[in-house]
């Protein structure tokens, strides 16, 4: 067996936006990423077309990997190679911290 070596990830900044489930929020990521060369859409699991806030409400993402489901309180990030995905709001706070304006 080789030996196991550590690695350390590389510090980048990264541009994110937190959903917070509301339409209005998703149309400005949507937006956002079609702008950026990415493809997103919204859906609605539920019944009658999911009024208000009944149903699930997901962002789809295509991503790298394939599409992926942001639920309301994750994070839409921008990775190093311009594509965009979803994270998990404790997995963002683990990984990244806010950039100070001059730093």
């Amino acid at each position: 067996m080789s030996e196991v070596k550590k690695y350390r990830k590389k510090p980048v900044e990264i541009e994110a936006h937190q959903w917070d489930g509301t339409p209005e929020k998703a149309t400005e990521i949507i937006d956002g990423i079609l702008m950026n060369g990415g493809s997103a859409t919204y859906r609605c699991d539920g019944p009658g077309g999911c009024p208000g806030t009944e149903g699930s409400h997901y962002l789809v993402i295509q991503t790298l990997e394939g599409d992926m489901l942001a639920s309301p309180g994750d994070w839409i990030i921008q990775g190093v190679q311009r594509e965009f995905y979803p994270i998990k709001p404790d997995i963002f706070a683990a990984t990244y911290e806010a950039v100070v304006p001059g730093e």
